[in-house]
């Protein structure tokens, strides 16, 4: 029996059109090759855990799905399949549009159980420890200064990437009526608490 979750149920019928069928057919795929699979959400999408270790993971965004396998890069992939993941965002295999683009069933199956086998082997993902390097973010003077306090509250508790974000949407504008623009729409934003691409976050 299945080991479902109700929240991918939710993520997949939120997701675009072209993505349900896709997102549908990878996890029925997944649950085929592994039927020990227990689906769960981690960092707002679908991760398939096997053993109580993360197998792979799929999500759709705009306009393509993604699929990662948590050990990739241990696979073995004679036809180069994975590689097509180094022009993707995240994922293994590219931006998917269509079932279409992937590969066959069976070679999507192997890696599934090569997965399998990596885990049942105890291999472990080691992330390379980065060394801690303090950023410091210039903050134009004519954005802190029309920020009202509770805007600026918000910033000032955002991390370095979101307040980055809006710097740098501030400072690209090409006029300063544009700039001028932005920056009355971020103190709008900032002020209901959202980072500069709330409307693309995961809901």
């Amino acid at each position: 029996m299945k080991k479902t979750d109700p929240r991918i149920d939710t993520y997949i019928l939120k997701s675009a059109n072209f993505a349900i069928p896709i997102l549908t057919y990878l996890r029925d795929l997944i649950h085929i090759y592994c039927p020990d699979a227990t689906e769960t959400m981690k960092w707002s999408f679908p991760h398939f855990e096997y053993k109580g270790s993360i197998l792979c993971n799929m999500a759709s965004f705009k306009q393509h799905c993604s699929l990662g396998f948590w050990h990739g890069s241990r696979l073995s992939d004679p036809d180069k399949m994975l590689a097509l993941g180094d022009k993707a965002s995240m994922g293994h295999l590219g931006r998917i549009q269509k079932i279409d683009d992937l590969p066959d069933e069976s070679i999507l199956g192997d890696f599934i159980i090569q997965s399998m086998q990596l885990i049942d082997s105890g291999v472990k993902v080691v992330r390379e420890q980065k060394p801690e390097v303090s950023k410091e973010l210039d903050v134009p003077e004519y954005f802190l200064n029309v920020m009202t306090s509770k805007a600026r509250q918000t910033f000032d508790n955002f991390s370095y990437s979101q307040k980055k974000e809006y710097v740098v949407w501030i400072t690209e504008a090409k006029t300063e009526a544009t700039r001028e623009r932005r920056m009355a729409t971020a103190v709008e934003w900032l002020e209901e608490g959202k980072i500069r691409l709330w409307k693309y976050a995961a809901k």
